[in-house]
């Protein structure tokens, strides 16, 4: 079963920080809008870098709690509130899965290799093999897809389909001429 989720890129980025934030660390979890916004607004591991302010990771906060992807918690002890994601529910995913769809939502189309790497700080990802059963899934239930191979390289690459208009499918003109081979006239 396929749901229809969409997210706008704000809530994206809000989704893909709350899932990275339980999983890197787990004990700053649930996060306050503060620590949300520190995550969205992140320099590393981030494409591409933003500025948002409270007031718009509050109000994605909101939007994501209407679609089941998040909810607000009140832990003992805490004096404000704060928020953890659905995403296990709301996706049907264990931890592998959504560190992928995180890594996807929060740094763009990605080759296996990059993918695995960068998405095994969250959770273990053993091998390719894995990771090809984990992207099946989420290609099956319509939150990824395939990409061919970028000109000049052979490795494929898996775009998120939560927020389809997310990130470009192309590098900018330029990004990868460099490495091409160019035989002078």
């Amino acid at each position: 079963m396929t749901l229809d989720i969409r997210l706008d890129p704000k809530e994206a980025r809000v989704f893909g920080v709350l899932v990275e934030k339980a999983l890197t660390t787990p004990e700053q979890y649930p996060l306050t809008v503060n620590s949300a916004t520190n995550g969205a607004n992140q320099k590393s591991n981030r494409d591409p870098v933003l500025s948002l302010s409270e007031d718009e990771v509050a109000s994605a906060l909101e939007r994501l709690e209407q679609k089941y992807m998040a909810r607000k918690v009140f832990p003992m002890n805490s004096r404000v509130e704060k928020f953890c994601h659905n995403g296990k529910d709301a996706l049907n995913l264990d931890a592998a899965g959504l560190a992928v769809v995180a890594e996807l939502l929060m740094r763009g189309p990605q080759t296996p290799g990059d993918l695995r790497g960068r998405a095994n700080r969250m959770a273990p990802i053993e091998s390719l093999d894995q990771l090809a059963s984990i992207l099946a899934t989420l290609i099956e239930r319509g939150y990824a897809q395939r990409l061919p191979p970028l000109p000049g390289s052979r490795a494929e690459r898996y775009v998120q389909l939560l927020s389809p208009d997310l990130h470009p499918l192309e590098p900018a003109a330029g990004a990868y001429a460099e490495g091409s081979s160019h035989t002078p006239r």
